[in-house]
Parts: C-alpha cells; sequence; structure tokens
C-alpha cells in the first residue's frame, strides 16, 4: 500500500510524461489530464492488487496507454469527431505556420498525424528516452516489431518534414 506521500512522489515524479503520452494519443490537453488523472486514481484505488513485478514507471506507462486508447475507441470521443467535422470551428484563422510556430511544434505536429502504432514507438523511443527491449514490454510486441516500427515511423515523419526549410539550418 503506497502512504500518501509516496503517491505524491510518484505523482510528481511521472505526470508530465503521463501526460505527454497521453497528449499524443488523444490530440487534447483537457482529456490527456483526465486520462492521467484516471490513471493515479485507479492505481491508488487498486493498490492492493498491485504486484511489484517490474518498473513502476512501465506499469504507469502501460495503463496511460491503455486509457488513452480506450478513449479513442469510446463513443464520446467519436460523437466530438462527429461534430467538429459538421460545425467546423468559427474561430480558427488562417496564419501562416512558420511564423506561428517553432521547429519543435513542426515536428510534433508531424508525430500526431502519424498512425498510432508509429507514434507510440517515436514517442516512448525519443520523447521518453526508452529503450527498445521496455517499448516492447509495455506494448508487448516483439522487439524485432518495435524496431521496425521504429524505422518505419521514422521514415514516414522524414517524408512529412522534407519540404521545410528549418531555420537552425540557415544560422550554422
Amino acid at each position: 500500500m503506497f502512504p500518501i506521500q509516496n503517491l505524491k512522489e510518484i505523482m510528481n515524479l511521472y505526470t508530465e510524461p503521463l501526460l505527454r503520452l497521453a497528449y499524443y494519443y488523444v490530440k487534447d490537453t483537457q482529456i490527456a489530464e483526465d486520462i492521467v488523472q484516471e490513471v493515479f486514481i485507479k492505481m491508488y484505488n487498486s493498490q492492493t492488487n498491485y504486484e511489484e513485478r517490474g518498473e513502476l514507471k512501465a506499469y504507469l506507462y502501460k495503463m496511460t496507454s491503455n486509457k488513452s486508447k480506450d478513449y479513442l475507441k469510446s463513443w464520446s470521443y467519436r460523437n466530438v469527431q462527429l461534430q467538429n467535422k459538421i460545425l467546423p470551428s468559427a474561430s480558427k484563422t488562417e496564419v501562416d505556420e512558420l511564423v506561428r510556430k517553432d521547429e519543435q511544434t513542426i515536428i510534433g505536429d508531424a508525430i500526431l498525424e502519424l498512425p498510432i502504432k508509429y507514434r507510440e514507438v517515436l514517442i516512448y523511443y525519443y520523447f521518453n528516452d526508452m529503450k527498445i527491449s521496455e517499448i516492447a514490454g509495455i506494448l508487448s510486441t516483439a522487439e524485432s516489431t518495435i524496431k521496425t516500427r521504429l524505422v518505419r515511423g521514422k521514415e514516414l515523419l522524414k517524408n512529412k518534414l522534407k519540404d521545410i526549410e528549418w531555420e537552425v539550418l540557415f544560422n550554422e
């Protein structure tokens, strides 16, 4: 059983990376916050069932990715997507993307456009600095599959970003 102090430490340590992970799945900050909150609540409520068989980090990442995937399958998500297609937001204005966004945002958007099986591997590998074996454990997939998804995901990302003139290259 986790004492409240340990739970606070765990939340302080893992909230930001879990938020980032959930956001890359659902593409909505508020929904990502709700998902991470549900993960911590579930962890607290089911701590008597929790068996220390591996890293707590892997356990939390797996719970977050599962909750995110569940949300993407839910009726409420599909309903919101349908409403957005039928009634597009009138407040969106067309602004020059290169002026409005910096390079990191452009890369983040390109990652969000990738299919989820490539997106999650890239996020785990590059943003969370996880090893291929750790990713394979979290996703319950063979390491060779993770390597293939990583290569294909990088290739897809490269193709999406090939026509962009990078400001950082002009300054060298």
